[in-house]
């Protein structure tokens, strides 16, 4: 009898060993180039941050300062970057970027290259420093730390010239060696005109595409920060979604072509909203847009603060639409997070937690029409099981299937979000959403692109079966997690 159970043992030890070989001999699906480099992964997996608009600006009431204010307005009366820590954490935010400096050349720590930053304001006697409080904040509280170095400059006499250059490369080293780590450098298009350039004032014109010499300033804050992420219209990691309302296309690739991207070009908007399909480039896009109707304080916005409903739709055009949300929170002239923006930021992460509180997905059952060599590596299991590694996927060559994902009872069905396993690059052209109801599906939602997440608001629905249509796709679809809430 102990030789019989030994022989068994044996046998099934063998089965299974020919199953393992069988499981592995099934290749990985071959990339869809272009695919994200893992800082670029890492960027995605953020979702939303802060970023803080706080300068002359701030007790001006200007938007855009015309460079001659002087350091002496920056006043602020009870500055508490531990207040703005708090709100940006119990905010679900995952960092803060700063703006350092403006279009108007006001630094927000004492650089040794001017004299125009908060070493001659009246704030702490011209001893504070913005910038080291809230990276030290950020660093010890687990909040990600970046920069805006605006690279116009209204102040600076010798804007325009080859001196100008080195000065606000000098200042990035500045802040680099001195405030790092830093995850994400972020520069806008804004550049050239009218301002105070010393006592100039003049208007000054600059040939964008060649006078910043882009390429050697980045190489140089690579070389400082392996891992960081640079921001602007054509990225090279993240571009602009191309507007400031919180929208991301509703077809938004990832992918564009960074040479078809430059400042004044005709149809940008559009084109950084919805990337395309077959971008040599991999750049997903960031949503920019502020909590008020300006991106520094005004008194006469505190009635215009965007509700907690407005925020969470606008989760809804932005990190549900495969990008990032940069949230502008600007402190107002006494250093603090007005109360009107407090309530709001808190009210809208309670919908969040509410709305997805619980994946009635997680680990429920789920077939497909097919899967990858019939392997259990690539099955339909992969996409309920909470693993963001493990993935469902199809042959190659099938670039179209569903997925049933069962409840087990009657649930009301109200959001629904997916991701695609965008490590081998991003796929899905076409979807469409079924409920089923009265014993049939029912066309609940139907989109394009998914990237690295898409969610779905649909009409509530009491429903115990959701199907995932995947009706289009540049190669085997890799779906690797389905959320129902």
């Amino acid at each position: 009898m102990k030789k019989l159970k030994l022989i068994v043992v044996l046998l099934l030890s063998v089965i299974q060993l020919f199953a393992d070989k069988k499981e592995q001999s099934v290749p990985v699906p071959a990339p869809v180039y272009p695919v994200p480099t893992d800082r670029q992964l890492a960027w995605h997996e953020m979702e939303q941050y802060a970023f803080i608009h706080f300068t002359t600006n701030t007790f001006t009431g200007k938007e855009w300062g015309y460079g001659d204010e002087s350091p002496e307005v920056f006043n602020p009366s009870a500055i508490d970057v531990s207040q703005w820590i708090k709100v940006v954490k119990a905010a679900g935010l995952k960092a803060i970027v700063l703006t350092c400096k403006h279009h108007d050349g006001f630094c927000l720590w004492p650089s040794q290259y001017t004299d125009h930053s908060v070493k001659n304001s009246k704030w702490k006697d011209g001893k504070g420093n913005v910038v080291k409080e809230v990276a030290d904040a950020c660093h010890k509280n687990g909040l990600k730390f970046g920069v805006y170095l605006s690279p116009w400059d209204r102040n600076r006499k010798d804007y325009g010239s080859p001196s100008y250059i080195e000065y606000y490369r000098n200042q990035l080293r500045e802040l680099f060696t001195t405030y790092g780590p830093v995850f994400e450098m972020w520069f806008d298009g804004a550049n050239g005109g009218d301002g105070y350039y010393g006592g100039a004032r003049e208007k000054r014109k600059i040939d964008a595409s060649t006078y910043y010499d882009w390429p050697t300033t980045l190489k140089l804050v690579r070389g400082m920060e392996p891992k960081i992420v640079f921001f602007s219209d054509a990225g090279p990691d993240v571009r602009w979604c191309g507007n400031e309302s919180g929208i991301a296309g509703e077809t938004n690739w990832a992918t564009i072509n960074s040479d078809s991207i430059y400042a004044g070009k005709s149809g940008v908007g559009k084109l950084l909203n919805a990337g395309q399909e077959n971008g040599k480039n991999y750049i997903p896009a960031e949503v920019d847009v502020s909590i008020r109707p300006g991106w520094f304080y005004h008194a006469e916005e505190d009635a215009k603060v965007k509700t907690a409903e407005k925020l969470f739709e606008i989760y809804l055009t932005s990190v549900g639409r495969g990008s990032n949300l940069i949230l502008n929170i600007p402190p107002d002239r006494r250093g603090l997070f007005h109360e009107n923006d407090v309530k709001a930021l808190l009210g809208w992460r309670k919908m969040i937690d509410e709305a997805f509180k619980t994946n009635l997905a997680l680990h429920a059952s789920v077939k497909s029409d097919s899967h990858r060599g019939n392997s259990k590596l690539y099955a339909a299991s992969n996409v309920t099981d909470g693993n963001k590694e493990s993935y469902w996927a199809t042959d190659d060559q099938v670039t179209s299937g569903n997925l049933v994902i069962d409840l087990g009872a009657m649930k009301t069905v109200k959001f629904i979000s997916l991701q695609e396993y965008i490590k081998l690059g991003q796929r899905v052209k076409s979807f469409e959403i079924y409920t089923w109801k009265n014993n049939n599906w029912v066309e609940a939602i139907k989109g394009t692109t998914i990237g690295y997440k898409r969610i779905l608001k649909i009409e509530p629905t009491e429903t115990e079966k959701v199907k995932i249509v995947i009706t289009s796709s540049k190669a085997s679809p890799l779906i690797s997690s389905i959320g129902i809430y």
